[in-house]
C-alpha cells in the first residue's frame, strides 16, 4: 500500500440509525486541509459496518437477560442488539453512500447467516472480528467468496491466528492482519505495539495493521511509525451520545487531527538517505558560514589562516576550501568582518 489505509469503524455508533451511519460516512470522507502549507490530506479510506446475525450470535438466556445499562436500548440484552442491528437493506444504503464518496467499504460479519448481504452489494473487504478466529466454519464461509479479509487478533494467540490463516488460505492469500488488544480501553501498558514488527517479521507475505482501543490518538499514529499499513478507528458524531462504544471513539475533532497527523507523518518518513533538502538551500546560504577576514586587509596584502574566521552568509568559501584564500593576495581593501568572495583576490 503506498499510503496508510485508515478505515473508520461505525460499528454500532450509528445507534441503530441509517442517517446517523451516513452521517459518519460523510465525517470520515472529508478532506483534512492544512493551511500552512497549503496542503488537502486524503480523509479516511473506508468505513466499516458490522453484521450480526442474532439468531447465531448468543444462547437463549443471553438474549432474554435483562438489560439495564444505561446504554441499553431495550428491556432485554436480545431486544437491545436488535435495534442495533441494520437491516441487508440499510447496510447496502450506506454501502452505496460511502461509494459515493470515493470510499471503500468494509463489513464485520459475525455469522454465514450474515452472507445474505452479498445479495446486495460485494464489500471491498470482510473483517473477521478476533473473537471469530476460532470461528473454523464461518472462516471457511467468508474464504469462499474471495473477498480480501481482514483478521483482528485481540483475541488470539498465534495457534489460533496460524489455524485461521490454514482455513483462509486454502481459498486464497488476501490477507491482512491487525494487531488489537480487546480492551476497551485498551490500558497504556497493555498496548505492546511491538506486536507490530512481530507481525512483520513472521507474516511478511500479508498486509500488518493495528486496530486501535486506545484513548486518543498517539497509538495509531505511533503504530505507523512502526510499520503499520491499515488503521483501524472507532468513530462517533459525539462522544457523548448513549452506546457502549461512543465515549472510547473519536469524535470529529479527534477524527481530524489522528488522519491530518497520519497523512503528515506518510510525508515525513521520506527515504532512506541523508542529503541536503532543496527546499532548505536558501536557508543554508543564509545561516552557513564563509571564510571571511578578521581584520581590516589592504589590497596586495597576502592572506594568512591567522587573518581569516568565519562568518554568515554561506555563500563564500568554506573552511575545507580556505587553502584557495590563504596565501593569495588581496586584489583591493578588504574591511574587517567581510565575507571573501573569489573576486577579491588576485
Amino acid at each position: 500500500m503506498s499510503e496508510t489505509y485508515i478505515i473508520g469503524e461505525i460499528g454500532q455508533n450509528h445507534n441503530g440509525s441509517v442517517d446517523l451511519a451516513k452521517l459518519l460516512v460523510e465525517m470520515a470522507a472529508r478532506q483534512i486541509e492544512n493551511e500552512l502549507f497549503d496542503l488537502h490530506l486524503k480523509g479516511m479510506n473506508a468505513v466499516k459496518l458490522t453484521k450480526r446475525d442474532l439468531r447465531e450470535e448468543l444462547s437463549q438466556s443471553q438474549m432474554s437477560r435483562p438489560y439495564s445499562s444505561p446504554h441499553s436500548f431495550g428491556r432485554t440484552y436480545g431486544e437491545h442488539r436488535e435495534v442495533l442491528e441494520l437491516s441487508d437493506e440499510e447496510h447496502f444504503e450506506v454501502y452505496r453512500h460511502a461509494k459515493s464518496f470515493g470510499m471503500d467499504f468494509v463489513e464485520t460479519l459475525c455469522a454465514k447467516g450474515c452472507l445474505s448481504i452479498l445479495r446486495h452489494f460485494v464489500p471491498d473487504r470482510l473483517k473477521v472480528a478476533s473473537r471469530d478466529l476460532t470461528n473454523l466454519p464461518l472462516l471457511e464461509a467468508l474464504a469462499e467468496t474471495r473477498i480480501p479479509i481482514i483478521l483482528s487478533t485481540g483475541m488470539a494467540g498465534k495457534q489460533e491466528l496460524d489455524e485461521a490463516l490454514e482455513v483462509i488460505t486454502k481459498q486464497h492469500d488476501q490477507i491482512s492482519i491487525l494487531h488489537c488488544v480487546s480492551e476497551y480501553p485498551t490500558k497504556p501498558q497493555n498496548v505492546n505495539l511491538n506486536t507490530i514488527r512481530y507481525l512483520k517479521k513472521h507474516y511478511p507475505q500479508y498486509t500488518i495493521g493495528f486496530s486501535d482501543h486506545t484513548i486518543g490518538i498517539a497509538a495509531p499514529i505511533a503504530a505507523v511509525a512502526m510499520g503499520a499499513k491499515i488503521i483501524e478507528k472507532h468513530i462517533t458524531i459525539d462522544r457523548r451520545m448513549k452506546g457502549t462504544d461512543q465515549a472510547g471513539s473519536l469524535g470529529p475533532d479527534g477524527m481530524n487531527r489522528m488522519i491530518r497527523d497520519i497523512r503528515l507523518l506518510e510525508m515525513w518518513e521520506g527515504v532512506e538517505d541523508i542529503f541536503i533538502e532543496g527546499d532548505t538551500e536558501s536557508a543554508r546560504m543564509k545561516l552557513e558560514r564563509s571564510v571571511a577576514s578578521n581584520r581590516p586587509i589592504r589590497a596586495g596584502e597576502v592572506i594568512g589562516e591567522a587573518d581569516i574566521h568565519l562568518l554568515s552568509p554561506g555563500d563564500g568559501y568554506k573552511w575545507r576550501d580556505r587553502d584557495q584564500v590563504i596565501g593569495r593576495r588581496a586584489a583591493a581593501d578588504i574591511p574587517v568582518d567581510e565575507v571573501i568572495y573569489p573576486s577579491m583576490l588576485q
